[in-house]
């Protein structure tokens, strides 16, 4: 009788552990997805700052060219 009632309590205390682990893997799951969130924003900000900065300058080089274009 004393067997089982060990295996029970190990294949118990195995489940704990293993709830326990899932439990944290979540947690960091949702941290790192917390993460890619914000870091994805940032290089979307950073994108379009980008893109507002270059069309000036690309207006400026299509003028370019077509004041050279134009000698």
């Amino acid at each position: 009788m004393l067997w089982p009632m060990i295996a029970i309590a190990l294949g118990f205390l195995g489940i704990a552990v293993l709830g326990v682990l899932a439990v944290r893997v979540f947690v960091e799951v949702r941290r790192l997805a917390r993460q890619v969130g914000t870091a994805s924003e940032r290089i979307q900000r950073a994108a379009q700052d980008l893109e507002r900065a270059a069309v000036p300058l690309a207006s400026r080089m299509h003028e370019a060219g077509r004041d050279r274009a134009g000698d």
